[in-house]
């Protein structure tokens, strides 16, 4: 039964899709022509031309409304098709001008309009479809100036005034005749497209110029006129004459060629049937463009029989085609009137069969389901209810416990910032160094960054929960960001004779990431590669481009992998690995795949041999919004020292040490109170190295010293302190150093113009001491920040930032000099010092103070790194090497080498 219902169901469905498709068949499509064609052989063959392929459309409805060459009837016309909302309409101007209003009417009311032959005023219609009249004079001035023997001379016979047809062949015909000199229009006629207007000036024309060689003619009607007249005149035999239109009919252009009374012609198309096309794909909504020009040629003596002969042709097999169209319009009429019989009769057929099988049915059916169904249902509502109020504890439980543990690792972040601050301090102390304390303090400095790094996971997994994270992308080569990153890395590495790569053939490639977030996912996966790879393991990290316009970061370690039957777990919050057997709080690679989601990527775990975590970026910026973008790289606040948890802080300590032992910070005091000089000086020389100067040489001694700090009055002998200010900020020398502005103006106006100058405080006197020895110490201490990050991230400030400008451009000269002298033995700080401009002091304080290491180690690291590629190539040997970059002897080189890589140069060599 249930079979016969579904078989019964199916035919009705049958039956209303046929009704349905009936229906659809009504529904024509409305296409209006206003034909404004001047002769009737013009408005036959395009109405014919129409009609055939209107018939070749059944979905067409055609209405042709002639003009009869009336303007004021063709706009009435229109207005017509337009009230009865017709789907396209197409115009055959009579005059250009007049048409316009209307068909800016039709466009506004929805209508598109295809305009033919003639264009309108302006370029509001939706597209045009005609023959190039411009070219068409060209074509006909080009067939004159081959064929001349004679004078040159040229009457031109113009079409109706305001016809854009007859501006146009105008254009094209002067255009071509301008530019060769033997030949002249020696009179223009003003026709009307009609014969009566050329015969009455033409004659006058040939009686005052009787060695006229050529007559051109707008269309073929003029020319005949035109020939008749020369006739007339005894002139027929002299004068040539050249028209347009190439009409297939009784004195139509080719039979006049034929005959021997036009010598050329210009084939016109009407283009009907392309016409029709196009309107077609206009109300399609496919795209067409805005001109769409008919081909043309030149008929003469040469081809005019094979032209006539296929005009023939086509004009039998659309007859032909009419004749059959016809057949067919019956033939269609008698199916449909006994197809709507017999879809009507098999529509209530069904009918009648589904109502009482389905009566039968559902008396069966339905008082049995009834019952079940009002079990299930019940079963289900009781569910529901419980699952929602498991889902209502757990979810209040779930905020309650992210609440405390976020407001609790808010309440950490103030503690745990101090005892770092304190520890930083204490490592500082020149009493505890060189004891058995410093260790003790270093490690109690690298487990506060690790507690802190936990926090601020935290943090972040909270603000991941509650959709807080925006994004904020820039500009970024990829290589130099993963470089920057691996960079924290490159000691524990060493330290544990890991093997620790970057692969990237496009060292040039930029992707657009926030560079925060981003640093959190490489820091996340990196730390987990030296947590799981043992001593003398191996990481890489290696940067693919596809063709699909994607870039794979792949991280790849041979530690001890992850099961495969958890891969789809890894990166949930909480978990933790089954061979897993370390601390870990299990949000990192939660928090990193939610940061990768926000740049629109994907990231992906391989694990056979190790762990290979595969992250995915797409290239350029179309997948971002505009407010996830930024055109300056912001300045991410990060500490350097927040490594993995084994990681070695050691080097960037005992650097930093080294300056703590061997100077104390300099201080430049600008003043001209001698008084209040000897107070500063008194007050602060214990802690600083001050240097005076009354202003008369701020600048001068500015420059010599390069200070850390300056202090400055604003009234001072020679330049005021806003100016020297401004000139220290300018130079790159100076621009580094932290200013103080100490002035006894308290006003607005004078505070702004010291900020606008460039000075980093501003404080007035009466001032108080310890403000003014908090405002230095917090000042340098600002500007070690700014060197730790200015370190990280050296290829990553944009020429707009303020603390990165002249800095950057500094570095990258300097970088260019020693890489283009990297290979000269001979090469030392004195000469990159005088090719930069600056004394040898200058120079080093000036690195020391931007990168935190001194010119030599830097040099020698460019030089580490050179000698890595030259192992690589495997071009020279080890003593070569170490000769051709200036080391004094093999075995410094493989110490130094050893040092920055973790291996000797053989073992790299062997390696590579």
């Amino acid at each position: 039964m249930y079979q016969l219902l579904k078989y019964i169901l199916m035919l009705f469905a049958v039956s209303l899709s046929l009704v349905s498709c009936k229906q659809k068949q009504g529904d024509k499509i409305k296409v209006g022509f206003s034909q404004a064609m001047t002769t009737d052989d013009w408005r036959k063959q395009m109405n014919s031309s129409l009609k055939i392929e209107a018939s070749l459309h059944p979905e067409v409805d055609l209405t042709i409304k002639d003009a009869n060459n009336n303007i004021h009837k063709q706009i009435e016309d229109i207005e017509r098709l337009i009230s009865n909302k017709v789907d396209v309409i197409i115009v055959s101007p009579i005059e250009s001008k007049p048409l316009t209003a209307v068909v800016e009417k039709s466009i506004k009311a929805g209508i598109p309009v295809l305009v033919v032959d003639r264009k309108i005023d302006g370029e509001n219609y939706t597209a045009y479809l005609g023959a190039d009249n411009i070219e068409i004079g060209r074509i006909a001035a080009r067939y004159i100036i081959s064929h001349s023997k004679g004078s040159g001379k040229i009457v031109e016979i113009t079409g109706a005034s305001g016809s854009s047809p007859a501006y146009e062949r105008t254009l094209g015909f002067n255009q071509i005749i301008n530019e060769n000199k033997r030949f002249s229009i020696v009179n223009t006629i003003q026709g009307n497209w009609e014969k009566e207007s050329v015969k009455l000036p033409l004659k006058t024309i040939l009686q005052q110029n009787p060695d006229i060689e050529y007559v051109f003619a707008h269309n073929d009607r003029m020319a005949l006129s035109a020939w008749e007249t020369a006739k007339n005149l005894g002139l027929e035999k002299k004068i040539k004459f050249i028209g347009v239109d190439a009409l297939n009919t009784v004195n139509g252009g080719i039979e006049l060629i034929t005959s021997g009374v036009l010598d050329g012609t210009i084939l016109y198309p009407t283009g009907g049937n392309e016409a029709l096309k196009l309107a077609l794909k206009i109300y399609n909504k496919e795209s067409v463009a805005k001109n769409n020009i008919l081909n043309t040629i030149v008929i003469d003596k040469n081809n005019a029989e094979i032209i006539k002969n296929q005009m023939d042709k086509v004009d039998q097999q659309q007859l032909v085609i009419e004749s059959q169209q016809g057949a067919i319009n019956i033939q269609e009429k008698e199916y449909a009137s006994q197809n709507n019989l017999v879809r009507l009769l098999s529509f209530f057929l069904v009918i009648i069969l589904s109502l009482t099988i389905y009566s039968i049915y559902s008396t069966i059916s339905i008082s049995r389901k009834k019952k079940q169904l009002e079990r299930i249902n019940q079963t289900v509502i009781d569910q529901n209810v419980e699952i929602q109020e498991m889902a209502q504890i757990a979810a209040t439980s779930n905020e309650a416990k992210l609440s405390f543990f976020t407001g609790l690792s808010h309440e950490f972040k103030t503690p745990i910032t101090l005892i770092m601050s304190y520890v930083e301090s204490l490592i500082e102390n020149e009493k505890i160094k060189g004891t058995a304390l410093i260790d003790e303090v270093k490690l109690i400095h690298k487990n506060s960054n690790r507690l802190l790094r936990l926090i601020n996971q935290l943090l972040d997994f909270r603000k991941i929960e509650e959709q807080k994270f925006t994004l904020r992308a820039s500009n970024t080569k990829i290589y130099d960001f993963t470089n920057e990153v691996m960079a924290n890395f490159k000691g524990e590495a060493s330290r544990r004779n890991i093997e620790f790569q970057l692969i990237c053939k496009n060292k040039n490639l930029k992707l657009f990431i926030d560079r925060g977030l981003m640093d959190k996912v490489y820091f996340n996966l990196l730390s987990n590669a030296f947590k799981f790879t043992p001593d003398n393991g191996k990481i890489s990290i290696s940067i693919v481009e596809n063709q699909e316009n994607e870039v794979k970061i792949h991280f790849k370690d041979s530690g001890i992998g992850i099961p495969e039957n958890e891969h789809s777990n890894v990166f949930n919050p909480f978990f933790r690995a089954s061979n897993n057997n370390k601390n870990s709080s299990g949000i990192g690679l939660h928090l990193s795949k939610e940061f990768v989601l926000l740049h629109k990527g994907a990231i992906e775990l391989r694990s056979k041999q190790g762990s290979e975590f595969v992250i995915t970026l797409l290239k350029g910026n179309g997948h971002l919004q505009p407010s996830e973008m930024i055109q300056k790289i912001e300045n991410i606040s990060s500490i350097p020292s927040l490594v993995t948890d084994n990681l070695d802080i050691e080097s960037d300590l005992k650097e930093l040490n080294t300056i703590a032992d061997a100077e104390k910070h300099s201080l430049l005091i600008i003043e001209d109170n001698s008084d209040l000089v000897i107070f500063l000086k008194s007050k602060l020389s214990n802690e600083y190295l001050i240097t005076i100067s009354d202003g008369s040489d701020a600048v001068e001694k500015a420059l010599e010293i390069i200070p850390d700090i300056i202090i400055c009055d604003i009234n001072l002998v020679d330049k005021d302190g806003y100016e020297i200010s401004k000139e220290l900020k300018k130079d790159l020398r100076s621009s580094h150093i932290p200013i103080i502005i100490l002035t006894a103006q308290s006003n607005k106006e004078s505070i702004l113009k010291g900020l606008q100058s460039g000075v980093d405080q501003y404080l007035t006197k009466p001032f108080s001491l310890s403000i003014l020895k908090q405002s230095i110490s917090s000042l340098l201490f600002n500007r070690e920040k700014l060197r730790y990050y200015y370190t990280n991230n050296i290829y990553r400030i944009e020429p707009e930032s303020k603390f990165g400008n002249q800095e950057q451009t500094f570095i990258t000269k300097m970088n260019t000099i020693i890489m283009t002298n990297v290979e000269n033995p001979k090469f030392s700080v004195e000469d990159l010092a005088d090719k930069l401009g600056v004394s040898r002091v200058q120079l080093y304080r000036k690195v020391k103070a931007i990168i935190g290491i001194n010119i030599s180690d830097h040099i020698n690291n460019v030089k580490l790194e050179k000698a890595a590629e030259l192992l690589k190539s495997n071009e020279m040997n080890i003593s070569e090497i170490a000769y051709s970059l200036g080391f004094s002897s093999p075995n410094y080189f493989s110490t130094a080498f050893k040092n920055k890589f973790g291996v000797s140069p053989k073992e790299y060599k062997t390696s590579s």
